[in-house]
């Protein structure tokens, strides 16, 4: 069940493939795209293309994402999704899964058309994979529902890039109806003999295997992950899911004495986050000491003066300045900035690397000025 055999020769293909060293200094701004095809995935998921034959500025990292500004109901809206296509398909494509309330999801699910034309980040995240023709590595990656988008992203271009390469997959859905890109994870495994392992995890359907029926908990990835043969030794292990389960996931991994560092995971979006800022906010609403910023941005340099309990991207935004962003919430790095001069706090962190932020960077969605003069750029 967990073997593996010989491999498909790779595609020398590049098409949209970059790298995270490429990207650097590339500016964060909107651009117009034509949606060039939709898929309906599942009942409540769709995938839709873009054309970016005129542009080099969309091309990607396998497991970045893209972001979205579209006016809904006389609300503009900024929503992040990643891309579930491989750069060396020459396609950028992502995947919408509708949520309750969701209003940009369900205006894209049910309103948007072939060659409507939306505003678009180019890629970003650092949530990635970046493989190599030489490379002979084995690679395991944890997934809920839409969370198998960035991951398909990964498999295609493993599979295709470095053909001694391995990917195990975990891959949990309520049930197989709801199990988005089934087909093509399939073809994808008979295409690629042994390279490629599926299990699907089932909390509403039983397969006859109690391994495999119910939610991927601690308990369930540890026992999967035990049942890997003792010949894998993962390069790396890549999780994309809700909070609950990328810490129960990632705990068991740990627990089964492998390096944190090979742990990497993207969250949809965290509630404690929400919770958290809400406390500290509350907790320093009593020091109105105000602090001059600067951010600049473009090479140009927007000042403000801002309460230590707001966030930098709150200020920046009510002074005129047309800072990127999406999420919010720790969660995505659209927001990223460089501390040029001062202090601030980060109340939370779910997106940047250990490395950036020994850099200087800093989430400005959840930064506050803890020096009286503040300087951050989002040009670094």
């Amino acid at each position: 069940m967990l073997g593996f055999f010989k491999k498909n020769k790779a595609d020398s293909t590049i098409g949209l493939m970059t790298t995270v060293a490429a990207q650097k200094g590339s500016k964060s701004r909107f651009h117009k795209l034509r949606v060039a095809d939709i898929r309906q995935e599942t009942e409540d998921c769709v995938s839709v293309s873009f054309d970016v034959s005129d542009t080099t500025a969309f091309n990607f990292v396998p497991g970045q994402y893209l972001t979205f500004k579209q006016e809904i109901n006389g609300e503009e809206l900024r929503r992040s999704y990643s891309i579930c296509s491989s750069p060396l398909e020459n396609e950028l494509r992502i995947a919408v899964k509708r949520v309750p309330e969701g209003r940009f999801s369900s205006w894209a699910t049910n309103d948007l058309k072939v060659n409507d034309v939306l505003e678009v980040m180019p890629p970003m995240g650092n949530f990635i994979l970046e493989p190599t023709p030489a490379q002979e590595e084995e690679y395991i990656g944890f997934a809920a529902g839409s969370g198998i988008t960035p991951l398909l992203s990964m498999i295609k271009t493993v599979l295709q890039h470095s053909p001694k390469s391995r990917f195990t997959l975990f891959y949990g859905n309520k049930k197989t109806a709801s199990i988005i890109f089934k087909n093509e994870l399939e073809d994808l495994k008979d295409k690629y003999l042994g390279r490629l392992d599926i299990h699907h995890v089932l909390s509403r359907e039983d397969q006859g295997n109690d391994l495999l029926f119910g939610r991927i908990d601690e308990a369930r990835a540890k026992s999967l992950i035990d049942k890997l043969p003792s010949s894998i030794l993962p390069a790396g292990y890549f999780l994309c899911g809700p909070e609950e389960m990328i810490h129960n996931v990632s705990d068991a991994i740990k627990n089964s004495g492998a390096d944190q560092k090979k742990i990497h995971f993207e969250l949809f979006s965290s509630d404690q986050a929400s919770s958290k800022l809400k406390e500290e906010k509350k907790e320093s609403s009593s020091k109105q000491n105000l602090s001059s910023v600067t951010v600049v941005l473009d090479g140009e340099k927007t000042h403000f003066e801002q309460k230590p309990n707001d966030f930098v991207l709150d200020a920046a935004l009510a002074a005129g300045a047309d800072i990127p962003y999406a999420c919010k919430g720790a969660v995505c790095c659209t927001c990223r900035a460089k501390v040029l001069e001062g202090d601030v706090e980060m109340s939370m962190n779910y997106s940047l690397t250990e490395e950036e932020v020994e850099e200087g960077y800093v989430l400005s969605c959840q930064s506050m000025p803890r020096s009286s003069n503040v300087v951050m750029s989002f040009d670094d």
